[in-house]
């Protein structure tokens, strides 16, 4: 028998004969060759994807009259097999070319979506753009409802730099996915065109790719959100906000604008904030989806340090959905920071049922957040055997340092300030980062137990040994001042602005370091202006500003600029300062109710306690 085939495109392909013996008929050879055969179908069935639900298993077995062979039940015929094989064995020779013409003409007879796989990942292996993005918008229009073909077009052409040829390829994908998964899909996209660098073409061609899903109620919240989150990474806060608005009117209890709006609040958006508060009303919060915006809202409203607030929002939380965890652990931290210890006991005992139960990876690291938490409740409660035992349950070696600090402190407030600083030194340094981080750890347990002179030291050092590290140059610039070294101070800061002119902490600190001492009122201005012009919507640089109005005798406008920082970011400090311009101001009663409300967010605050004093005011 003799059988001779050739590539479709007329390529010819080497011959193959074989002549049976017909004197015997069932010689020795057939058994190995069929083997040999099959195994050779099963390897390009496996390699392609080929027929691979038809390909016969390799152990098969003749069970016929003796000298036939079973027949494999395989899509992969003999003219497309040696098609492959000719077209791998080209790619192996070095002829990635000839391989993938051979592989995309066997893909566009066959319509297999394997082969079409095949034929793009040979052609970018190659470095072929071009060559990929023929095979993969062949494979897309012969087989129209291959989402897969359709995201290899998007990505190519992508990667490519061709943005503007993506909406019908976009929109072709979004429409074609099912209706219960396509919100994921939408809200997939500004991450896959997050490293265009044009973002105006992209936030343009996203638009129109996501013109259907506007107009249909299931998903325009998702398109508005996108597109919005389009509109972010371009800077466009505002129309992104006004994006948000679009996708909340169409749907209010979606969860999608609210979280765009909670991103726009962590960038300064304060109208973004009334969003956030209308999805909480309309959203039923009844499963933790649905409670993801309440949680999150919790998280920046911690940042903020409107923490009041965040407990309202996680007290709810943990009362709607009480077998949710990570709402107990927020809420216990909060009222671990404000000294409600037998309440953030029961919540963080609560949080380790749960996780525990969870036993993922996530519920690990909380619970070794929960382990330090009650180690500093024991701590508080100066039961320090009991805070020893919570630190020894903390097993994960990454963590190990957020618990020898623990150790530390426990130490020093057993009056072996030595020892706890000589327990921080000793730790092994597993990575380059663990130097740093235990000289930061150690200048803090000194900042913390008021050691002001010997912090300043270690940060020194910490700074001699990272020089290029800013933040650490700024935290020994902040020492010098606690330590009495004001000119170290200045000096650290103006090496600081010549080393990096857009650190805004550096200008800031200096000009209301000189604002506080009431030296340089115009210069220390100037510095805070000039913070302001980097870091508008900073609260804290508002604070500063505020001050050295006052400072100057400009009262009306120092009272405006502090009210408006502390409905920003209510803070013990801008407390102090507005607290004292209403006092100045003759408006004592809201002076009292402001310092009182610092005192609940911080009642050991040196400013707020510093004004207090100097005023002699008891509120």
């Amino acid at each position: 028998m003799t059988a001779v085939f050739s590539e479709g495109a007329g390529t010819p392909v080497r011959s193959w004969s074989h002549t049976a013996s017909s004197e015997n008929p069932s010689h020795y050879h057939d058994p190995m060759n069929i083997l040999h055969r099959t195994a050779t179908v099963v390897l390009l069935s496996s390699a392609f994807g080929v027929g691979a639900q038809t390909v016969a298993p390799i152990a098969a077995e003749s069970k016929g009259t003796p000298g036939t062979e079973t027949a494999l039940n395989s899509g992969l015929n003999a003219p497309l097999f040696y098609q492959l094989l000719l077209g791998e064995l080209n790619v192996m020779a070095g002829e990635p070319g000839t391989g993938y013409s051979l592989i995309l003409d066997a893909a566009r007879k066959q319509k297999d979506p394997a082969l079409y796989r095949r034929a793009v990942e040979l052609a970018l292996q190659a470095r072929s753009g071009d060559a990929a993005l023929t095979a993969a918008r062949a494979w897309a229009q012969e087989i129209p409802g291959s989402s897969e073909a359709n995201r290899f077009v998007l990505q190519i052409l992508l990667a490519l730099n061709r943005v503007a040829e993506t909406a019908p390829v976009l929109q072709t994908l979004v429409q074609a996915s099912p209706v219960i998964d396509r919100n994921d899909t939408i809200n997939a996209i500004p991450q896959t065109y997050s490293r265009v660098a044009d973002k105006s073409l992209a936030a343009t061609v996203v638009r129109e790719a996501l013109a259907p899903s506007l107009k249909q109620p299931f998903h325009a919240a998702a398109a508005w959100t996108t597109i919005g989150r389009m509109e972010l990474a371009q800077g466009q806060e505002q129309l992104a906000l006004t994006a948000a608005r679009e996708g909340h009117a169409v749907d209010p209890a979606s969860p999608y604008p609210a979280l765009l709006a909670l991103e726009l609040m962590e960038q300064g958006q304060a109208d973004a904030e009334t969003l956030v508060r209308q999805q909480l009303q309309a959203a039923s919060t009844s499963t933790a989806a649905d409670s993801a915006v309440a949680l999150a809202y919790a998280r920046i409203l911690i940042d903020l340090q409107r923490n009041r607030e965040a407990r309202a929002q996680l007290e709810t939380l943990t009362t709607r959905q009480p077998s949710q965890a990570e709402p107990w652990l927020l809420l216990g931290s909060l009222q671990t920071q404000e000294n409600a210890l037998p309440a953030a006991t029961a919540s963080l005992q609560k949080y380790m049922t749960l996780a525990r139960q969870a036993g993922d990876e996530r519920a690990a690291r909380g619970l070794t957040q929960a382990y330090l938490l009650m180690a500093q409740i024991a701590e508080k409660q100066k039961d320090f055997p009991a805070a020893n035992a919570w630190l020894d349950r903390i097993e994960n070696a990454d963590d190990i340092m957020a618990a020898q600090m623990r150790r530390a402190s426990l130490l020093a407030r057993q009056g072996q300030l030595p020892q706890a600083r000589a327990l921080l030194r000793g730790q092994p340094e597993r990575r380059p980062e663990d130097v740093r981080l235990k000289l930061v750890a150690e200048a803090q347990l000194l900042r913390d137990f008021k050691a002001y002179a010997q912090a300043y030291e270690v940060y020194n050092e910490a700074a001699n040994r990272f020089p290029d590290d800013t933040d650490l140059l700024y935290e020994q610039a902040m020492m010098a001042e606690k330590a009495g070294r004001l000119a170290d101070m200045e000096r650290l800061l103006r090496k600081l602005i010549a080393a990096k002119p857009d650190y805004h902490h550096a200008y800031n600190a200096l000009g209301y370091s000189l604002a506080e001492r009431n030296l340089r009122l115009p210069e220390a201005k100037q510095l805070i202006e000039k913070a302001v012009s980097l870091a508008p919507a900073d609260a804290y640089i508002q604070d500063s500003l505020g001050w050295v109005e006052f400072r100057m005798g400009n009262n009306a406008r120092a009272l405006a600029i502090l009210q408006a920082a502390y409905s920003k970011r209510p803070d013990p400090e801008i407390a102090a300062h507005l607290g004292e311009v209403l006092w100045v101001q003759g408006q004592r009663d809201q002076a009292l109710k402001i310092w009182r409300e610092g005192l609940l967010l911080a009642a050991d605050n040196e400013t707020l306690l510093g004004t207090l004093k100097r005023l002699q005011v008891k509120p």
